[in-house]
């Protein structure tokens, strides 16, 4: 069975492949390109991969299928009605046995309409998908993809290109919804989002400009925003914002109120959300959507007043449901997404889940510590409990009390308690178990939703605090979702903490979130009635196991790099620019005349007439006319002279007087139709395209390093800049800090500009170490010996030559290594496989004689060619060749420059080794993404 998160994953691949294609909005295709910093790898500038995908997928939705609400949607993509019956949950015999007997929209209609036939069949979430009147998505995402930050993406992409479109149907005001406090400060993480890194410069720029961000305030009766204005980002938790009921305190107010047939109608607005009603282009964004869903279908029957009948009381629609309905009605609300990790009502899955981003896909992808081996099952009853927790502490304090996260952050144990009570009656076994081991109950925390203020602080300074003191947590109603503690390492469930929800799921995972850097586990200690309520959840909520995950390794591991040379000297050189300039021309040019466009008019509106007409028992229905569709006769817009005359000349840079004169001669002073104006645009393009490119040598600084794009923070007084990395876990053994080399003292001295390394081939990890031993033979020779080719990213280097790449597009290629010798003078160094030989040596060789090179390889190696030819007294580029590892055929170039030995004569730019590259041994693998956040 396709899910609708399968289905339209598809055809997401398919519109990347097509390079976001949309013609209406081509700025997109622009976004979603830019957040891929090397197409050829795949190295991305900012976002994680499942947040690209995400993002991806709404912009499909958006713009490709139109934004359509989400029956639309199956219809889309289940044209066949078996498929949409199955990937809509209709698939039990009963309901298969009575589509076959009416149809699939008759039992749509049900599910609409009929809450009986609802609870029979269990469809609660179905009807609740159905229900709704605006577009409504789910993004799945397990805890610790980076939910908040792809919220912000989504509000950057929509804001940018409703500045860049101001007529198209884009987002210009969005509200996010948290469930509580505690996730409400987690998504002040908004607020540090780089959207310089989601956003090509020239569309960041007027969004920068325009951007408004707000969190609302205890104690506020409003929000601090201009009625009526755009693009403000307003966070806020539900209770801050959700419908209130009036307060009723005497008679007349219940007169006032006793008229109204619904408790909808009796719902007023607080000011908050009467501010936030007249932001026009609306979405919303909630997170933990979970809370947003879920109405209370299975109610109750009561018995009715007037008639003694049994009739279904459906009065227990959300708070936060009924918020969004609300602004849905008071304003164009344009889409509403819904972020979670536990896409469930009441154990039924949601049907409007448009990406699913599960635990053991965070696994794979570095984004969650490994559980590897790290389920511990306590075969012992609900009466053990003290048993219990002695166990889990003495365990823990073994296997975790020396591990700590790379910024020192110790590695901490929760304990999830059912109530109060059983905390407080396990404490001293618990205390007692820590004493086993010399460690005071200084350590303890216990944290329940009734706890003071500073307990509260206590426990937020955990999860953010890498010198907080406690190590053991002892929670109730606490530590859930919207809890971020990276160096929680385990998690405990003491005593049956089995419920309708997911909390158990929730607690038990709570544990996985990762940091780059660590390396260590997590561990989950559970009895055997929690395993099977866990294995229940994983299964429902993720299609997992247990086993699965226990036995899930990462795929990538994440990295902090720490940059020590924030201001090293830039590479002065000449490159060359295209230049596009209006050609030299002797003759005057000819003035420009207008034909009017023989265009014709476009069709007018379609129109239907109702009227209101009495039925039988005394109320009115509108009706329409039998007269059908009507066309309503009205004429094209025109636009004055002068008008015209300046949309002519924003768009094309002309002169207004020049485009009045040329006017008025072809339309003898009338007005000018507006939809002539494309064709008239296209003969000024006729007329005046009178370009020609031509190359510019200029003389640039090109940054190695740029402190700027990386993370900065003051440590002690001091900048520190770190940015995260990540690689394929097969190329961990290939990262490098200068401690792990042959030579750590001159590689701390004359290396390691950031700290650490990233190869991606053991032949470069090999290059550092050898060019290192040479480096003790000349000390003073060489001012630096810097690995460039980790760092890609257009924020952290301008050390990136352009070439074609085969999609017809232009990339950037950075190269392995560049030394700077005393005298200023510049070696930059590439370590290829060997089996690329033969390409590049071609292809520098066509260069050489004139023409275009051929092969991938070939353009990168032609592209750092051209920097060595425009600067023959400054740069060298030299490519060496290599199989498992270096070989002295390549390796005399190196030794010539760091020795100064024929300085002014040409260098060997290439070495080919024999051809002996086949060898049993060899490292094929082709290159690590290296991906920067």
């Amino acid at each position: 069975m396709s899910h609708l998160f399968q289905a339209l994953a598809e055809r997401v691949d398919a519109w990347r492949a097509s390079r976001y294609d949309c013609p209406d909005f081509p700025a997109i295709s622009e976004i979603l390109d830019f957040a891929v910093e090397d197409p050829a790898s795949g190295q991305l500038r900012y976002l994680r991969q499942a947040q690209l995908r995400a993002l991806e997928t709404y912009w499909y939705l958006r713009l490709v299928l139109n934004t359509p609400r989400i029956p639309a949607l199956y219809e889309t993509l289940f044209p066949a009605k078996s498929a949409r019956r199955a990937a809509m949950g209709l698939n039990s015999k009963q309901l298969t046995e009575l589509i076959a007997d009416t149809s699939l929209e008759e039992v749509i209609e049900r599910v609409k309409t009929d809450n009986a036939f609802v609870r029979q069949h269990g469809l609660e979430s179905l009807r609740e998908t159905l229900a709704l009147d605006y577009p409504s998505y789910i993004l799945a995402l397990a805890m610790g993809a980076g939910k908040t930050i792809l919220m912000g993406s989504i509000v950057a992409t929509e804001f940018a290109l409703a500045l860049e479109y101001p007529d198209g149907p884009f987002v210009e005001n969005a509200l996010v919804f948290a469930p509580g406090k505690t996730i409400l400060s987690a998504l002040r993480e908004l607020a540090d989002i780089p959207f310089d890194r989601l956003l090509p410069h020239r569309l960041h720029k007027p969004f920068a400009a325009s951007f408004k961000l707000t969190f609302t305030r205890d104690g506020d009766k409003s929000i601090p925003i201009t009625l009526g204005s755009s693009f403000n980002l307003i966070v806020t938790n539900t209770e801050k914002i959700r419908i209130q009921k009036p307060t009723v305190r005497n008679a007349a107010q219940t007169r006032i109120f006793s008229g109204t047939q619904d408790e909808e109608a009796t719902a007023l607005a607080n000011l908050r959300l009467q501010a936030i009603a007249s932001l026009p282009h609306l979405a919303v964004f909630s997170d933990e959507a979970h809370h947003t869903y879920g109405q209370k279908l299975l109610g109750k029957w009561e018995k009715d007043k007037a008639t003694s009948e049994l009739v279904f009381k459906d009065d227990g629609i959300k708070k936060v449901r009924r918020t969004i309905d609300y602004l849905a009605q008071e304003t164009n609300l344009i889409v509403t997404i819904n972020a979670t990790g536990t896409p469930y009502f009441e154990r039924q899955p949601l049907r409007d889940v448009v990406v699913w981003y599960g635990l053991g896909e965070g696994i794979r992808d570095g984004v969650l510590k490994e559980l590897a081996g790290g389920i511990k099952v306590l075969e012992l009853g609900d009466g053990e409990a003290h048993t219990m927790v002695h166990s889990v502490v003495d365990d823990f304090v073994r296997s975790y009390w020396a591990v700590s996260l790379p910024n020192g952050a110790p590695a901490r144990l929760a304990l999830y308690f059912p109530n109060i009570d059983t905390r407080d009656e396990l404490r001293p076994a618990i205390e007692s178990a820590l004493l086993a081991h010399g460690i005071g109950p200084d350590t303890l925390l216990t944290v329940d939703n009734k706890s003071p203020e500073a307990t509260r602080r206590s426990f937020e300074a955990v999860a953010r605090d890498p010198g907080a003191p406690h190590r053991v947590l002892l929670l109730v109603n606490m530590g859930t979702e919207g809890w971020n503690c990276p160096s929680l390492f385990a998690c405990a469930l003491v005593r049956k903490l089995a419920t309708s929800n997911n909390f158990v799921l929730q607690a038990a995972t709570r544990c996985l979130r990762q940091v780059p850097g660590n390396t260590t586990p997590a561990r989950v200690y559970l009895t055997a009635s929690n395993k099977k309520t866990l294995e229940d959840q994983l299964a429902e909520t993720y299609g997992t196991s247990l086993q699965a995950l226990d036995h899930q390794h990462a795929d990538r591991v994440e990295k902090t790099i720490h940059l020590r040379q924030p201001h090293l000297p830039p590479l002065l050189i000449k490159k060359r620019v295209l230049r596009v300039q209006r050609k030299t021309s002797t003759s005057p040019t000819a003035p420009l005349a207008f034909v009017v466009p023989d265009t014709p008019a476009p069709a007018g509106p379609v129109v239907q007439t109702w009227t209101p007409v009495l039925v039988a028992d005394g109320s009115s229905r509108m009706q329409r006319q039998d007269a059908g569709d009507e066309l309503l006769q009205t004429t094209a817009p025109v636009l004055d002279m002068y008008t015209a005359a300046a949309r002519l000349a924003t768009c094309y840079h002309l002169p207004t007087p020049q485009l009045l004169a040329a006017l008025r001669k072809a339309y003898a002073g009338a007005d000018v139709p507006e939809h002539h104006l494309h064709a008239l645009g296209q003969q000024i393009e006729a007329q005046r395209n009178q370009y020609e490119e031509t190359w510019d040598e200029i003389e640039v600084a090109v940054a190695l390093v740029k402190a700027e794009g990386f993370d900065r923070a003051e440590v002690d007084g001091h900048s520190v800049y770190t940015a995260r990395i990540s690689f394929d876990k097969k190329r961990e053994p290939l990262y490098r800090e200068a401690q792990d080399t042959a030579h750590a003292a001159l590689a701390l001295q004359a290396s390691f500009h950031y700290e650490g390394y990233n190869f991606d081939s053991s032949p470069e990890a090999e290059f550092l170490d050898w060019t290192l031993g040479l480096l003790q033979n000349h000390p003073n020779q060489i001012e630096g010996l810097w690995f460039t080719g980790g760092l890609t990213d257009a924020g952290k280097t301008d050390l990136r030559a352009e070439y074609l790449g085969d999609d017809g597009r232009w990339h950037t290629y950075t190269p392995d290594f560049v030394l700077r010798r005393a005298d200023g003078k510049h070696l930059v160094v590439e370590v290829k496989s060997d089996k690329l030989s033969p390409d590049i040596t071609a292809d520098l060789a066509r260069h050489a004689s004139g023409q275009a090179p051929q092969t991938l390889e070939g353009r990168k190696a032609v592209a750092l060619k051209r920097w060595e030819q425009l600067n023959p007294d400054r740069l060298h580029y030299h490519v060496m060749f290599a199989d498992t590892a270096l070989h002295d055929a390549g390796k005399k170039t190196v030794r010539d420059f760091i020795s100064g030995a024929n300085a002014g004569a040409a260098y060997d730019l290439l070495t080919q080794l024999p051809p002996d590259f086949m060898a049993e041994g060899r490292d094929d693998t082709p290159p690590q993404e290296r991906t920067t956040f």
